[in-house]
């Protein structure tokens, strides 16, 4: 009799999220256990319990699921269960704190899909600004957009030395070279998005950062992007459901945060299914992160286009 698939989830959170617990039912995981409240260095232990009660073959039907909300713990906890793991007791580990791995795969995913279709042009050498670039999606979109070759632009919208923080430790982990800009007036932001080629809106839910009008004042903006869903829209007159679509009176294409939504979607269902091959014997061990994501996101993008 085949032994259950198994997949444990790991948060330094309070609560497992609901979210993450339906994808991988969907997935198809037969069973998923929370461990919730758990520390960096409880991560090598749990995953040792985890491996060492099956057999090699019933540790192939295991995974872990890194959670959270930050994107930095969440790639520390990733290598200390890799670090603690070895052959023939290994399993595939997939972080994803809050969705945000995959969110922000889906949205510069989606970003240089209609960079390409409506401009021929990539995203090697483009200014690309980023609004709420201190949470967990804006920080780690940055990340991956930076590794694409774009200048990238973290806009601060009170504390600077907070944010230059932030890309000093990124900068340093990953060999990039975030920027920071001070965006804490209309007038700053105005000027920012006069200098951008994309800007891409990762603000707290409800909260309108940019208006149409510091959009059109811009010459050289080509697509904006916000995964804000709740009214009203991050970026003015970007719809939830624009899909590299013209604003009105503009050259700049909108891309809203249900088009993004899906392709994240789609991402962290393929994902959890590449964790439960069909043929454990013949797959190689996975570990899933934010590049991972992008690089998947990118393909099921350019798919659909």
């Amino acid at each position: 009799m085949e032994k259950p698939s198994i997949l444990h989830l790991f948060t330094a959170a309070k609560n497992a999220s609901p979210f993450d617990v339906n994808m991988a039912f969907d997935a198809g995981f037969d069973k998923i256990m929370p461990y919730t409240s758990v520390e960096l260095a409880e991560v090598a232990g749990l995953t040792q319990d985890a491996i060492f009660s099956r057999s090699p073959s019933g540790v192939k039907r295991e995974g872990i699921f890194i959670g959270g909300r930050d994107i930095d713990l969440a790639m520390q906890m990733l290598k200390a269960a890799k670090n603690a793991m070895f052959s023939p007791f290994a399993c595939s580990v997939f972080a994803d704190p809050s969705g945000a791995f995959t969110t922000a795969a889906a949205m510069i995913a989606k970003v240089e899909t209609h960079l390409k279709a409506k401009f021929g042009e990539d995203l090697s050498g483009k200014t690309l600004s980023v609004f709420g670039a201190t949470g967990p999606v804006g920080g780690c979109a940055a990340i991956i957009a930076a590794k694409q070759g774009a200048n990238v632009q973290l806009v601060a919208h009170n504390s600077v030395a907070r944010v230059e923080a932030k890309a000093q430790a990124w900068n340093s982990e990953y060999q990039i070279s975030l920027q920071v800009v001070d965006g804490s007036s209309d007038e700053k932001k105005a000027g920012i998005v006069a200098q951008a080629d994309i800007v891409i809106s990762a603000a707290a839910a409800g909260v309108q950062v940019l208006s149409l009008q510091q959009l059109t004042q811009s010459r050289r903006l080509k697509i904006a992007a916000d995964v804000n869903a709740v009214p009203p829209s991050g970026v003015e007159g970007v719809d939830v459901s624009h899909d590299g679509i013209q604003l009105a009176g503009t050259g700049i294409f909108g891309i809203g945060a249900l088009a993004i939504g899906q392709l994240k979607y789609a991402t962290q269902h393929a994902l959890l299914k590449q964790m439960l091959p069909q043929d454990q014997t013949q797959e190689r061990i996975k570990y899933l992160e934010f590049m991972a994501a992008f690089n998947l996101a990118r393909e099921l993008s350019n798919n659909q286009s």
